[in-house]
């Protein structure tokens, strides 16, 4: 079955999350890691979800990118719901609409910097690829490291490579799971500026998992997870005594 792009209105959200639990079985019992979550994300929109290590957020972000399923409730991302899809069809609907970009990195080591960036627009048959990553690549000022492997970078070299792989196929919704994790201050706060050009100069929507506040604040939106549970929501440019009461909360309660 081919996955059919929908066409891109600013009414339907990016991700609409309804109810959503999700349990795995852990020595005869039921372990229980998300329940009854609930959350709409609009197109172009950034969002971070943030909360304490062990409380659900990178479960959450998996099962919204399609690379997990959940056990009860559903998710429609871009008008597609997740739950009614195979494997194979939510891997297409990544293709068409996902990037992502993980903590650590996840480059293919037999593959220089230049074919990794290459590879989502391969697989989408584009023409063109390399030309486009190489490009890409000059962008982020790394003209000299195409021919390197991964092993050949540094953490912030191999992270704007992730991060050029990500975005090279313009997709609809990037997700990152702590892209500045592994990075040092300076570094990190590279990384930050580059989401959140995408996120602005393409309407690109960014889901994003971190500990890192300075990246939480550039959101419009936080969303606390705790206990598997989702308990505030805020937004960053709300004046409001009482979201700036969430947030204290959320900043100096749940990002460490």
């Amino acid at each position: 079955m081919s996955i059919p792009k929908v066409s891109e209105k600013n009414s339907m959200p990016a991700l609409s999350v309804k109810n959503v639990s999700k349990h795995v079985a852990l020595d005869g019992r039921s372990l229980e890691i998300l329940t009854g979550i609930g959350l709409e994300i609009k197109q172009g929109e950034s969002v971070a979800i943030v909360g304490r290590s062990g409380s659900g957020k990178t479960t959450l972000l998996g099962l919204m990118a399609g690379l997990d399923t959940t056990s009860a409730g559903t998710i429609e991302l871009m008008g597609h719901q997740l739950e009614n899809l195979t494997e194979d069809e939510r891997a297409e609907l990544r293709a068409q609409y996902i990037g992502f970009v993980f903590q650590s990195f996840h480059l293919l080591p037999g593959l220089t910097a230049v074919e990794n960036v290459m590879l989502p627009l391969e697989l989408l048959k584009q023409e063109g690829a390399e030309e486009k990553a190489v490009e890409l690549l000059n962008s982020l000022g790394l003209g000299e490291q195409l021919s390197h492997y991964p092993q050949q970078l540094s953490g912030g070299e191999q992270q704007r490579v992730a991060l050029a792989r990500a975005v090279i196929a313009r997709p609809t919704i990037l997700f990152a799971d702590e892209p500045t994790g592994n990075l040092d201050s300076s570094t990190g706060a590279e990384i930050i500026d580059l989401l959140f050009e995408y996120n602005d100069r393409l309407n690109t929507t960014l889901v994003l998992v971190t500990h890192d506040e300075a990246l939480a604040n550039k959101c419009q939106r936080q969303v606390l997870i705790k206990d598997g549970k989702l308990v505030d929501r805020h937004s960053n440019s709300s004046e409001s005594d009482n979201d700036e009461a969430v947030a204290e909360e959320v900043l100096e309660g749940s990002i460490s």
